[in-house]
């Protein structure tokens, strides 16, 4: 649906993701006209998944990467979701050139939704102790806020979701609203038993996620339906049994007559009146016919996802802003982390022969983060949790020896040998250095400058790595798996930043404006009507999945800005 460019509304959202879609729905449904800009095409839930219930031997190559593939799309085709099934919901490289300062893969998915199509779903809590951690461990600043600022919208956010999970009383990890649990298979299960005898510090649990293993009444008045545990959820899920943008913030903003959606509008820049001392509104390029328009609120909130709010931001330059809006601390673009997934440990294990599993549970389990939690470790500083799961081969597996015929057939169907994988999930350190800005010479297809990333792993990251090595290797070591083999992820298969989508930073919330864009409510510090709230205004990673604290901070963010609107502090 087109907007009128002369229409004025209170509020504009750029992006259409986790936090867009739930910027949207919280201004709705508090009576605000609300305009959603997304720079990709439509998709509307179910009528536009076209594969979602589609068989494998239904696809030409199987769902498989093709030649073609890897050829057009180098960079965007290693994610591990891409392929002939989904490769739809992702942006082809040639879409957005970008520069490449050190190896950074960008991942994007363009459409109504955005990578709320495509994400893992993991939904864990931050605590204090990632919220106090940065400066406890003296490696950035300090956040404008802690757990008990975040805690209710956590809540709020979760009731609606509705994530899979158990009430675990882990401090660290605190416990959320949760609808009902997967359980873990035999051999995990044992792990988590073995673990859980040989330490004090550590518990396995199972993940908590955004999959509907049970609804409650208010998923049911979004029409979602319980997981089919069928783990095709990047295809798009037309039972709407995980949480997107697609199947439930946005739906639901739309029933309040509030919302008006514009896609296939690229926001080049932040308008920003001299005279008025604050922004107007947003210039945004037509995908299909290059032309710029202007579209004006009273409010504006950045959900682009990181580095594209970043790039934003960056190209808004005035005669105040120079260097981009709201940058008088010259840090816009800086400090941009990720997680560190290098490391992985494999392993198997005997003894349970006699046992299986059915369906594809849509979450592994998870030892919550043990390192610089109570006290600090002595090599590296940041926390890592860490993940794994259990299953056995299956027919693709190599056998003993060759066969034919009846023999070989019947082995194929039974079983092979249990295998258990286990990764780290840590978190990178915001140093100044792991920075984007602006080409000055190099530009896309639509004429906006193209974005230079300058982001790398560090000797932290190495060494956060080794002790993950040495740690889970000795955990699976106590529950009596063999074979245990370590491997770089980086070193042996090219791993880079960006692959596991979990960038943040560039525009980071903090006390100070002269060290930082944002301040306690998201609200930019010298530009008090525009407000981040998607990855790029955390200030440090932690070790959590990040995107319930990203719909946590949007939903409390919006609570403070309808206040401001209402009240006048923002006109």
């Amino acid at each position: 649906m087109e907007a009128n460019i002369s229409s004025e509304f209170d509020v504009i959202v750029v992006g259409s993701g986790i936090s867009g879609g739930w910027a949207v729905k919280e201004f709705t449904e508090k009576g605000f006209k609300t305009l959603l800009i997304e720079r990709g095409r439509m998709v509307k839930h179910m009528k536009d998944y076209p594969t979602a219930m589609m068989d494998t031997w239904a696809f030409e190559h199987r769902g498989q990467k093709t030649q073609r593939d890897y050829q057009e799309n180098k960079l965007i085709s290693k994610h591990y979701a891409y392929g002939e099934a989904t490769r739809h919901f992702y942006v082809n490289d040639a879409e957005q050139a970008y520069i490449q300062e050190k190896p950074f893969d960008w991942i994007r998915g363009y459409q109504l939704g955005g990578k709320s199509l495509l994400w893992a779903r993991q939904t864990q809590r931050w605590s204090d102790f990632e919220f106090e951690a940065p400066s406890r461990f003296n490696y950035s600043i300090d956040w404008p806020i802690r757990y008990k600022d975040l805690a209710p919208w956590y809540s709020h956010v979760e009731r609606f979701v509705g994530i899979a999970g158990n009430r675990d009383g882990i401090v660290n990890m605190p416990d959320s609203e949760v609808v009902g649990a997967f359980e873990m298979n035999q051999v995990e299960r044992y792990i988590a038993d073995a673990i859980d005898s040989h330490y004090l510090d550590r518990k396995a649990i199972i993940g908590r996620c955004a999959n509907l293993v049970a609804l409650k009444e208010t998923q049911r008045q979004q029409g979602r339906t319980q997981c089919m545990a069928r783990s095709l959820c990047e295809r798009g899920c037309p039972f709407g049994a995980y949480f997107s943008s697609n199947a439930s913030t946005i739906p639901y903003a739309e029933k309040t007559g509030n919302l008006t959606i514009c896609t296939d509008s690229i926001v080049e820049s932040v308008i920003y009146d001299e005279q008025l001392g604050r922004a107007v509104g947003v210039q945004v390029v037509d995908a299909h016919t290059m032309k710029r328009s202007q579209y004006r609120a009273k409010v504006i909130f950045l959900n682009a996802a990181t580095l594209n709010s970043n790039l934003i931001l960056l190209n808004s330059r005035s005669n105040r802003f120079p260097n981009g809006l709201g940058n008088d601390s010259g840090l816009l673009g800086r400090f941009i982390t990720f997680h560190n997934y290098r490391g992985r440990i494999t392993a198997e294990i005997k003894g349970f022969e006699d046992s299986y599993y059915y369906g594809r549970r849509p979450t592994q389990v998870f030892i919550p983060a043990f390192r610089n939690i109570h006290a600090k470790a002595g090599s590296f500083k940041g926390s890592y949790l860490i993940a794994y799961s259990a299953v056995r081969d299956g027919w693709g597996r190599a056998l003993p020896e060759e066969g034919l015929g009846h023999a070989f057939k019947d082995a194929l169907l039974e079983p092979g040998p249990w295998k258990v994988s286990m990764m780290m999930q840590g978190e990178v350190l915001p140093i100044y250095e792991n920075h984007v800005r602006l080409s000055s010479d190099q530009v896309d297809k639509y004429g906006m400058p193209q974005l230079i990333t300058s982001i790398g792993y560090t000797d932290n990251d190495v060494a956060m790595m080794e002790d993950f090595f040495s740690e889970g290797g000795q955990m699976l070591e106590k529950a009596g798996c063999i074979n245990i083999e370590k491997l770089d992820q980086h070193i042996a298969f090219g791993r880079q930043p960006g692959l596991e989508v979990h960038d943040v930073g560039g525009v980071r919330m903090g006390h100070d404006p002269n060290n930082s864009l944002l301040n306690a409510h998201n609200q930019m510090h010298h530009c008090k009507n525009v407000f981040v709230t998607d990855g790029a205004c955390m200030t440090s990673i932690g070790n959590q999945n990040p995107s319930l604290t990203f719909m946590a901070l949007t939903a409390r963010a919006v609570d403070y800005a309808a206040d401001q609107l209402k009240n006048g502090s923002i006109s």
